[in-house]
């Protein structure tokens, strides 16, 4: 069974309550690219009228996260999967709706297929970026994800 927005979502609420509360959502997942959204509210806001910084790393975290799980779930096998390291860049305040795109799928395919064919594991840095309404970068976030299977 593939993993859609609104399965991703449901697991949000449950699983990541601060996320789903703070209006982080997935919009779209495929093989090569997962799409989130989140719009400045009351509730995500730092006191300089702008999205929370953590709140854009929730969103742009979870569309590398997303294809990272759908990628495990495909091969029927348990690996793991953790954040080693991440990387931050702001360029301008973050107003209105967010949406984060992440287009590294067959990064994280590559890794997961060479974690499964040696027995060791892989890390891999997935990229994805910010934009707001008028289409300009407010954020850019890099992932390294680590993936390894299961003993």
């Amino acid at each position: 069974m593939k993993l859609s927005p609104s399965k991703i979502n449901t697991f949000l609420l449950f699983k990541l309550p601060s996320a789903y509360f703070t209006g982080v959502r997935v919009k779209s997942i495929s093989e090569t690219t997962c799409v989130t959204t989140v719009k400045h509210r009351w509730i995500n806001q730092n006191p300089f009228k702008s999205m929370f910084w953590a709140v854009q790393g929730m969103a742009a975290e979870l569309s590398t996260g997303a294809m990272v799980m759908a990628k495990i779930k495909e091969t029927d096998q348990k690996i793991s999967m953790l954040v080693a390291n991440n990387k931050g860049t702001f360029s301008k305040k973050a107003k209105g709706r967010i949406t984060f795109a992440c287009n590294d799928g067959d990064l994280i395919d590559s890794a997961i297929k060479k974690t499964i064919s040696t027995g060791e594991g892989q890390t891999c840095w997935m990229k994805s970026e910010g934009k707001d309404s008028m289409g300009e970068v407010v954020s850019v976030f890099e992932f390294e994800w680590t993936v390894k299977i299961k003993k």
